[in-house]
């Protein structure tokens, strides 16, 4: 294993799908030697994105993580998941990291995707970086998308590089605003420093002043310096860059061509001069002191090995036979990709895998005196849902233990039996997880599953009063069975549920059996003529009679029931849907197309605001039946450019 008696450090790739992190990723391995030739993606031959399910959708699907040497320092670095619905995924290695890579493509109109990551590290004070990526495209403008991110990054975005272009406005090279040198740039081949082009002077020299200024932000001296005409020094420059960005204060800005391995040099030198020690980090995230401790990101199961938890070694070395929260450390383990190799141990800043720790879960802070509280993103709140079936009820047993290993390796995962309508439903953050997860089922069970869409729980009311009597009446040999009620029903305000008064006098229901009329009466409405529950009924037991020996508790609750299956047809009754008070959010632009969804989907617009903490997005607010909301968040993301969410909760119920 890597020596890490400095401490490895970590850095997490986050971005959105397609905008090529996994290359990137493919090129920072092979650059630093940990593999011995650089894979790609649309070939299907890289290191990242190994599993079925991720060759086939050509995306990430879970981490891809390696730990590997650069320069003599221990890093990792892990892949996130572009896709908005598998965000908490990515969060929870941003959470682990000493700086995260952000990385996009050069089209202005695409920044607004990188809002869900850019707005998670503000918030959590996490420094960070931007790579614009797929600058060999035609028309990639540096300027035009630095100037939209910088639109949604509430830190000030600082440009490291420029670009330099030859004749025909292609890419050749870049110019390093701190050392002031230049390099060409071939594809698959390493820069080479050049004379600075002529016409590139001028240019440099006022990105470098832009750059400086906003240095001199945070430094007092160095706005003197610069006031005063004193050239700072390279090294007074370094040292600001790396401070502000170890504090949060800026977000460098780089770029290149992974598809071409340019540009990626050039990060990785900064990321290994600039990043933060584990230490900074793990006292950035005010985490306890321990003399060994681990933290969980990750939980997978995998195969006949198990459950595997993910951790990132935050203080002392961590080995097998050691025990954490309980769990006694087996197999410690450093990933290269799909790869694990047994190291047995590991020190200050590692990532690695520990085998079967059957308490440990994401977000767990692992020491040797138990569980230990640690600040950690809640996983977000469902936005789709899919009911479960399989074809023999003896699989359900299989099924569940499957559903619990899922949602403990996914946590923005839930799953439950529904008690009204009976049946298992699957819930995530859209229709991609959710296909992955079941994906991941089948294998894990080997069962066939069926999905379809989740029933919408209906009900029923009446609009009409009415008095009806009824009379349960059977003999049959010795004690018979004889129960006589007459009730009043009538309707109820909405929302008010469901009233049962006894006015019976002179004893003619005695009052023994007055709790069986009541429990009749609720085991009717409970199921409702039409399979669904009855609300809002006031029903008053007014009269009856008994006998004295063929009368009981079941003959009066039969009697009850009758009187209101006949009852019910008379009462004008209706059909009522839930309906659900809806948060739609997505960035400004879309506003109009998002509560054009709502309307179309019958539902009740009240309003819209700017989204608190959010520049450039709004909240629709909308009143929307549940019988709309099925596939609502797959529409929402489909004019939204993928990123836009919703929350909801029910509100009333309303005539069908």
């Amino acid at each position: 294993m890597t020596d890490q008696s400095n401490g490895a450090r970590v850095a997490a790739l986050v971005g959105p799908y397609s905008s090529g992190k996994t290359t990137l990723f493919e090129d920072i391995l092979f650059s630093a030697g940990a593999i011995p030739r650089r894979g790609s993606v649309k070939d299907g031959t890289s290191l990242g994105d190994s599993g079925a399910e991720a060759r086939a959708r050509t995306m990430s699907t879970d981490l891809n993580i390696a730990s590997f040497d650069y320069l003599g320092d221990a890093w990792t670095a892990i892949d996130c998941p572009g896709s908005v619905e598998l965000i908490h995924d990515a969060q929870c290695a941003m959470m682990v990291a000493d700086v995260v890579v952000v990385v996009c493509d050069p089209k202005p109109e695409r920044a607004v995707t990188l809002s869900p990551v850019l707005h998670f590290l503000d918030d959590r004070n996490i420094p960070h970086m931007l790579y614009i990526n797929k600058m060999d495209q035609e028309d990639a403008s540096v300027r035009a998308t630095f100037e939209a991110l910088q639109a949604i990054s509430s830190r000030p975005l600082l440009l490291r590089e420029i670009p330099i272009r030859d004749a025909d406005g292609q890419l050749t090279g870049m110019v390093d605003l701190v050392s002031e040198r230049a390099f060409r740039w071939e594809p698959h081949k390493k820069s080479e420093m050049i004379s600075m082009p002529k016409d590139m002077a001028a240019l440099e020299e006022g990105a470098r002043n832009t750059m400086l200024e906003s240095l001199a932000d945070f430094d007092d001296a160095l706005m003197m310096e610069l006031l005063e005409d004193v050239a700072p020094s390279t090294g007074d420059v370094y040292e600001n860059l790396v401070r502000d960005l170890r504090k949060d204060l800026i977000v460098p800005v780089f770029f290149g061509s992974a598809e071409n391995e340019n540009g990626v040099t050039r990060l990785m030198k900064a990321l290994r001069h600039d990043a933060p020690s584990p230490a900074e980090t793990a006292a950035r995230l005010g985490l306890p002191e321990a003399a060994k401790s681990a933290q969980v990101f990750n939980t997978g199961y995998a195969g006949k090995a198990g459950k595997q938890s993910h951790v990132r070694v935050w203080s002392g070395e961590i080995g097998d036979g050691d025990v954490l929260n309980g769990d006694r450390v087996a197999n410690v383990g450093q990933p290269l990709g799909a790869k694990t190799t047994l190291v047995g141990k590991a020190g200050p800043g590692a990532v690695v895998t520990l085998g079967r720790m059957a308490e440990a879960r994401t977000g767990d802070f692992l020491t040797e005196g138990g569980t230990t509280k640690a600040d950690w993103p809640a996983p977000p709140t469902p936005m789709f849902a899919l009911a479960l079936s399989t074809d023999h009820h003896a699989d359900e047993v299989r099924l569940s233990a499957a559903l619990a290993r899922l949602s403990e390796a996914h946590p923005s995962i839930r799953a439950a039996h529904d008690p009204e309508t009976g049946e298992l439903i699957l819930e995530g953050q859209g229709a991609i997880q959710l296909q992955i997860a079941l994906k991941e089922l089948e294998a894990d069970t080997g069962l066939s599953l069926t999905q379809d869409i989740p029933t919408v729980p209906f009900r029923g009311t009446i609009t009409k009063s009415i008095t009806q009597k009824a009379r349960h009446k059977k003999q049959s040999g010795g004690h018979g069975e004889f129960a006589d009620v007459e009730l009043e029903v009538k309707p109820l305000p909405r929302g008010t549920g469901f009233a049962f008064v006894d006015r019976i006098v002179g004893g003619a229901v005695p009052k023994q059996y007055i709790p069986a009329v009541e429990k009749g009466v609720r085991a009717f409405l409970d199921k409702g003529p039409d399979g669904y529950p009855i609300v809002d009924v006031a029903v008053t037991l007014v009269d009856g009679s008994h006998h004295n020996v063929d009368s009981s508790d079941m003959a009066f609750q039969k009697a009850a029931a009758k009187a209101m299956g006949e009852a019910l047809p008379k009462c004008a009754p209706i059909k009522l849907e839930p309906v659900q008070k809806v948060t739609l959010s997505a960035p400004s632009e879309f506003t109009p197309k998002v509560q054009r969804i709502a309307t179309g989907r019958r539902g009740q617009l009240l309003g819209f605001d700017a989204k608190p903490g959010w520049p450039g997005w709004d909240e629709v607010q909308a009143l929307i039946p549940a019988a709309e909301m099925g596939d609502i968040v797959t529409e929402l993301r489909s004019v939204s450019l993928g990123v836009g969410t919703l929350t909801s909760e029910f509100d009333h119920l309303q005539k069908v």
